[in-house]
């Protein structure tokens, strides 16, 4: 395979791993805290209290976000009758419900990540929507499937046990109800936490996490207009997803704004517009479903079938790929030549952005501070139009931390990186949230199964699943989520399968009167066999990116995915639901 190129990669390769390796923490992801008062509800009513509930329900859903709406929009689908959602936070939501940061919108076009628009009739008013615009769609969801009804929010789900032949359910509000089938779809993006810098505790002036974002301070509201800033000298820890949405207004309205920055996130095109009122009209029944597949099918490496539908950052990242090596030529190539050419259509998208950077950013010095050197996929990359026009403003200032793994320490009044001192009135922190590890994993939900065995003793050696949604042992529990089958970018397309296949096994169920669903451990174990193809190259790749929570902070563990992708398992799952797998999970 012979490419003509305009840069050396060797180089690269030196250079990405040099500014790894400028960023990498002996303490991994344990140079972060929890967030302790800053994960408090400013949302929710705090005088709430209600009687505890001693009652049954057909299913529990843990979790208020889209996966656990859309499990249970699915499950009404299929006919079952009561299902409780339960929730730590005020209303449906999830992540959308905890962020209300100035500028959030979506990163996914929004005609693919807004779920169920066709059920509900609804087309997006943005090609990227709004944070409100979503949270009250995920609040339609809630209304159009009749769940508030038996909802309950403000509430933490503290035990599941298995009992005879259904899930006692015990929560922090003295519940104890039963329910035939739990469906475990608590994410992670509801836990904020807090880099573990020296002193923070002793910082004097204001302080809040982006996703508990204080209006009362700031003024103004999600789209901006922070007029209490104009007096105020403002720290923004974090240049990740949120901080590229929320500089812009910060840089515009606060009379000072120092962004403290380790690593830069990779900032392309975002292009956002109306959508218009024609396009919406001309829509058929099945688009969304259509448009969702195309953009799946193209993100995750294949040919769409006809057009690109969505034509964004992600897809024409994508089609580099493609149009660098050919299916019919990269068929003929070798797992090597593939991986090169792989790589050499990362380093031409990678020097694209660095090329954004120094065209828009004035000072050259801000510029090379705001490049970033790594693999594209190293760290979700991101998109807007403003952020990097942001550091044009005599008022921002970058402060660049990558030599100190961070800032150095925090005094009553400052912040301290090197021998350099900021002082400021407020410290906003856009450190993100405990990525992969809901509260199952950790074993802050304790799930009891039969014969009182934990999930997490059950998995001791291990994860065990079958298809990643549920484990012997554990009758009728559905799990959502990334364990152990297939992700991609747009989770919420993820998660929508994983709803409807849960559904769908849930409705046979019901056809066949089968009291447990439930894999046999002969199940387990041959789908443990077949994970793990692309385990080892995903480790590799990870273990040469810039730290970061995709590698756990530069040390990356050995994933359990299934190796074939997104498209692959999902044809995976019609097939065996569709071929008479479901007997293997049927019981009694």
């Amino acid at each position: 395979m012979s490419i003509e190129l305009g840069f050396d990669p060797a180089a690269l390769r030196a250079k990405y791993r040099t500014e790894r390796d400028r960023r990498i923490r002996p303490e991994g992801s344990a140079q972060y805290q929890p967030a302790g008062d800053y994960g408090a509800d400013p949302h929710a009513d705090p005088d709430f209290t209600r009687e505890p509930l001693h009652d049954k329900v057909d299913a529990v859903v843990v979790g208020g976000g889209f996966g656990g709406l859309l499990a249970a929009a699915r499950l009404r689908q299929v006919g079952v009758e009561r299902i409780r959602v339960i929730d730590k936070a005020g209303d449906f939501g999830g992540t959308w419900y905890w962020n209300r940061y100035p500028g959030i919108h979506c990163d996914i076009e929004s005609y693919v990540y807004l779920p169920l628009l066709e059920e509900l009739g609804y087309v997006p008013t943005w090609k990227y929507a709004p944070g409100e615009e979503i949270r009250q769609h995920a609040r339609a969801i809630g209304r159009h499937f009749d769940l508030y009804r038996d909802a309950c929010f403000q509430t933490g789900v503290t035990e599941l046990r298995w009992d005879e032949d259904a899930w006692l359910v015990s929560t922090d509000r003295g519940d104890r109800m039963r329910a035939r089938y739990v469906v475990v779809s608590n994410g992670t993006l509801d836990r904020p936490k807090l880099p573990g810098i020296p002193g923070i505790e002793t910082f004097a002036g204001h302080t809040f996490h982006t996703s508990r974002w204080d209006y009362d301070y700031t003024g103004g509201d999600a789209d901006g207009g922070l007029h209490k800033l104009a007096d105020k000298r403002i720290a923004l820890i974090g240049t990740g997803a949120t901080a590229i949405q929320a500089v812009p207004h910060l840089g515009r309205d606060a009379r000072e704004l120092y962004v403290f920055q380790r690593t830069p996130s990779t900032v392309d095109v975002r292009g956002n517009r109306r959508t218009d009122p024609e396009w919406a009209a001309s829509l058929t029944p099945g688009w969304q479903r259509r448009r969702m597949e195309n953009f799946l099918n193209i993100v995750a490496g294949g040919q769409a079938e006809s057009e690109d539908l969505v034509s964004d950052g992600w897809t024409s990242s994508a089609h580099m790929l493609h149009n660098l090596t050919p299916v019919e030529v990269r068929d003929t190539l070798t797992a090597a030549e593939r991986e090169l050419a792989d790589e050499i259509a990362d380093f031409q998208k990678m020097n694209q952005i660095r090329g954004r950077v120094t065209d828009i950013v004035q000072d050259p010095a801000t510029a090379a501070l705001l490049e970033p050197w790594y693999r594209y996929m190293c760290k979700r990359p991101t998109f807007s139009d403003e952020y990097l026009q942001t550091f044009n403003r005599p008022n921002v200032t970058l402060v660049d931390t990558a030599d100190h793994g961070g800032v150095d320490r925090i005094t009553p009044r400052s912040l301290v990186v090197g021998d350099r001192e900021y002082e400021v009135d407020c410290i906003i922190f856009a450190t993100g949230f405990s990525v992969g590890m809901s509260d199952v994993l950790t074993g802050q939900l304790p799930v009891h199964g039969r014969g009182g065995t934990t999930l997490r003793e059950h998995w001791g050696r291990g994860l065990r699943t079958l298809h990643g949604f549920y484990s012997d042992g554990f009758p009728n529990l559905f799990l959502m989520g990334g364990l152990q089958n297939a992700a991609a970018v747009n989770f919420v397309h993820i998660l929508d399968e994983q709803a409807g296949h849960i559904a769908e096994v849930v409705r046979e169920a019901e056809k066949r009167g089968a009291r447990r669903v439930e894999p046999s451990s002969a199940a387990v174990e041959a789908w443990q066999e077949a994970l793990g193809e692309n385990a080892e190259t995903l480790y590799k790749f990870h273990a040469e990116c810039t730290p970061g929570y995709y590698n756990n902070e530069g040390m990356p563990r050995m994933r359990q995915g299934y190796g074939k992708g997104a498209v692959a398992f999902h044809a995976l799952l019609r097939e065996w639901r569709e071929s008479g797998g479901m007997e293997e999970v049927m019981a009694g």
